[in-house]
């Protein structure tokens, strides 16, 4: 029940939020804007990450979150007001996240259009990832 009531609360939030929708470019990503990657750690060991994006999982892989342990680790990456990126496979997740961080949070944030999938046709070459 709790996992339809935040999927309920995020769709209605990207109802009304403004959340700046960009495809992710070379440009944008040289920028020096923070790239955040809310995909599953399984799907950062397959595709890689953005060069210098730093992974925070949203929805773990069986659909559950920790909002909280999500929050509490963005705040220590990204500084109140500061305009941020998020990404993931091909733009659905971010969507929903970046409208319900706008809108609840008055975060600034880029939802990449496309994610990872986009990024890999135009021949984007990834990063590997590391487990820290």
């Amino acid at each position: 029940m709790k996992k339809y009531l935040i999927t309920l609360l995020l769709f209605l939030t990207a109802c009304f939020a403004e959340v700046i929708n960009e495809y992710p470019t070379q440009e944008l990503l040289d920028s020096g804007i923070k790239v955040i990657d809310i995909r599953t750690p399984q799907e950062w060991k397959e595709t890689g990450l953005v060069k210098g994006a730093i992974p925070i999982t949203f929805w773990y892989s069986d659909g559950s979150y920790d909002l909280r342990l999500f929050m509490s680790t963005l705040m220590q990456h990204v500084k109140e007001g500061e305009k941020f990126a998020l990404i993931c496979h091909v733009g659905s997740r971010t969507a929903e996240v970046s409208a319900f961080l706008a809108q609840e949070y008055n975060m600034k944030v880029v939802n990449l259009l496309g994610g990872m999938e986009y990024l890999m046709k135009k021949g984007y070459q990834t990063q590997k990832y590391t487990e820290e």
